[in-house]
Parts: structure tokens; sequence; C-alpha cells
């Protein structure tokens, strides 16, 4: 009976910005910031220790073209620890490291096989069996269904389909190389090693179908546990698949409801004890977390007049909790205890809170606000990265605040 374990693990993004820390200090960005490289490294060490007999990458090992020549380095020193170990790895290209975006290159081992962007490719290990079949992406956009090409399968071995895609229902992410689960299933393939969603899913068992998610969380986007998969086969049948953690920091939101809440002290004391389930399940890491105050309170008013303030405070909570917990973002949903009623039409001009309802959703405030991130992150000197495009989504919510904090200076 033959009998062998594989890796499979995709959406490196060697290189990426972590976004989400401006504020933190110099020490709290490079500890984040250095994340996806250790988390890598670690996955690298592990295989090795698992004894696995080849590891399957598939697709955005890199998260964009590279400004220097250390992060090709980083990932050939991986590699070369595989080879050393007889480990051959199989790799292919997604929408952020396609031929057309990373055109800089570094030599890797031999043991290292690519597959091409022009048709799909066969790789076979003829000791275990095993053929792996896969086309990596020409350009960023892959729009057409690359897996409907994919060759049948060799008979009598175990094969395997490589992908980058978002497969269907994947809304969250870039509709490239689009397929369906039945699609893939009829292929005939004994396994399918999914990458470009970085969510950790099994969208089927017979056969297979996986996406092992991202190796590390890059924003508060990609809250939650983050690492790759780990596949035991014998005798051509897959017998076990085990999750490999190996994010080295950790994202995560929570909701505070502060309605309750006599006074800051018992609000901030409900803080404290929301962050400590969620700084257990980090079980060690370093934290940043985004924290919303909800609920009708008297509270509100004070915290609309001085947010800063009152996001130092809850820093500060945080780290009575644990000293490895960061704050990304404090954010303001809190209502006063009375509204009052609704202001009629003809006095809404006499009324600050009613002249200000609904600004954010206005659709030519919103676009002015667009324009205007535009023309600041293209007068942003280079290195400084701007997420305009986080920035853009979340213009209601800062529209939002912006409201909050004028009525709660002017004492509404």
């Amino acid at each position: 009976m033959t009998s062998f374990r594989f890796l499979h693990a995709a959406d490196l993004h060697l290189g990426s910005p972590l976004a989400g820390l401006a504020r933190a200090d110099a020490e709290v960005a490079a500890l984040f910031a250095a994340a996806s490289r250790d988390a890598f490294a670690d996955l690298v060490d592990r295989s090795i220790e698992a004894r696995v007999d080849f590891a399957v990458i598939a697709g955005d090992v890199y998260d964009g073209e590279w400004k220097d020549a250390s992060i090709g380095l980083f990932f050939n020193r991986q590699l070369a620890k595989l080879d050393r170990a007889g480990v051959p790895v199989f790799l292919l290209k997604g929408n952020h490291d396609a031929e057309s975006v990373v055109t800089k290159s570094i030599s890797l081992p031999e043991s290292v096989r690519e597959f091409g962007s022009r048709r799909p490719e066969t790789f076979r290990l003829e000791s275990l069996r095993v053929a792996l079949h896969g086309q990596s992406f020409a350009a960023r956009s892959a729009l057409d269904n690359l897996s409907s090409a994919y060759p049948a399968p060799v008979a009598g071995w175990f094969n395997i389909g490589v992908l980058h895609t978002c497969c269907e229902g994947s809304s969250a992410h870039a509709r490239y190389a689009p397929c369906t689960l039945d699609e893939l299933c009829r292929k005939g393939y004994d396994y399918w090693a999914l990458g470009h969603v970085h969510e950790h899913a099994v969208l089927s068992r017979e056969p297979w179908v996986v996406f092992p998610g991202n190796l590390q969380g890059r924003s508060v986007r990609e809250c939650g546990p983050k690492g790759a998969v780990l596949v035991e086969v014998a005798d051509n049948r897959i017998i076990g698949i085990e999750r490999l953690l190996t994010d080295r920091a950790r994202w995560a939101v929570t909701t505070v409801d502060v309605s309750g809440a006599e006074n800051e002290h018992a609000a901030l004391a409900a803080v404290e004890s929301a962050i400590r389930p969620v700084v257990a399940e980090a079980d060690g890491r370093p934290l940043a977390l985004r924290i919303t105050l909800a609920g009708e309170t008297r509270l509100h008013g004070g915290f609309a007049r001085d947010p800063r303030r009152m996001a130092d405070e809850i820093q500060a909570a945080a780290h009575r909790v644990s000293p490895s917990v960061w704050i990304e973002k404090t954010k303001l949903e809190t209502a006063p205890l009375q509204r009052g009623a609704r202001t009629a039409p003809e006095m809404k001009s006499l009324d600050l809170m009613a002249l200000l309802e609904g600004l954010d959703a206005e659709p030519e405030l919103l676009e002015r606000a667009a324009e205007t991130i535009g023309v600041i992150a293209a007068k942003l000197p280079g290195g400084v990265f701007v997420d305009e495009a986080a920035l853009a989504e979340e213009l209601p919510e800062l529209v939002n605040e912006a409201r909050e904090l004028v009525l709660g200076r002017l004492g509404h």
C-alpha cells in the first residue's frame, strides 16, 4: 500500500503591507509587518518535521512586484530548506504574483516545479504515482474558467488539481478564474488544492475540495486563526486532513454593549470583560483588536466630544488585560438615552441633529470625499501605504463618526 503526506498552502502574500496599525508604535508595526514571513518560515519547519513528501502552494506567494530582492531571497531561503530535506515544491502563480505582475525573479532550487501560464500543465511524481495538474495566471485579471481546460485524471494515480480561483459563493473575493464546485467534482481528481479565498474552507469531501486560507491575517478583515493543511493519503484515498495554524499575530473584532454603564469606569470594566475571551482565543499571539462601543447610554455625549481620549482609555484597558493587545480602531456606535420625538420637516433647519441626519448615505458627499482621498493619497511621499479601496468602503462610517463628533462637541 502506497502512503504519503503533502502540504497544501496558498496566499502567503510575502511583502504585503499590513494595514490598520497606523497609530501603533514602531515596535508594534514592525512585529505585525514581519508576521507573514515568520508564518511561512514556521510552516516550512513544521513541514520538514512532519516528513511531508511534497508541498503545493496554490498561488499568491508574493503580494505584488518587489521593491527590492529581499522578499525573493527570503522565499528562496525557505524553499532551499525544503530542498535539502528532499521535499519537492509545486508552485502556481495567482493574481497577486502573476507573470505580468511580478517581473523580477530569483533562481529557485531545482526541486521547485512551477506551473506554466499558457495552458494547463501536469507534473508527475513517479515514485508516489501522483499527478498534479495546474495553470498559473498570466495576468492579474484571469476572468476565464481555467479549470475547464484541465486534463483528464491519470488513471490509477492520485490526481491533484491546483487552482487559484474564487470558486462559487466566494463573493468577498474578486471573481478570478471562476468555476463551480460541481465542475471541479466532475473532473475526477482526488483532491483540489485551491487558493485565493483567505478563509479556510472545505467545500467538498467527495472529492476533497479545500481552501487552506492564507497563512497570516493582514488586516481586521482577516480575523481568526490562519494557516495551511497537511493531507495524509493511503492507497489513493485521503485518510486525514490536519489544519496547521501558522499565524504569528492575530486580528479580531468585538462589540461592547455599554448601555448599562452608569459611568466611564463601568464602561471600561465592560471593555476589559469583553477583551479577556478574545485574548484567550489568540493563545499568546500579539493581537490587533477593533472595538465597537454600542448601546443607548448617558455617556454618549462624552464619548463623542473626545473620541481620541476614549480610544486611549480603551487601549489602557486592553493593556490591563494583556500587554500584547493593541487597539486597531475604536468605533463609536452608541446613542443618547433619548433622542426625543422625530423633528417635524419644517423645523429641521433649526435642529442640527436632524439637519445632519443621513449624511452617511448622501451619494454626492461620499463621492466628493472619495475624490479627496485620492488626491491626498497621490501627494503622499513614496513608501507611505494608503489602502484607498478600504477607506472608500468605510466612508459612510467615517462620515457618521464626524457627525457624532460635531454633535458631541456642541453638546447634543
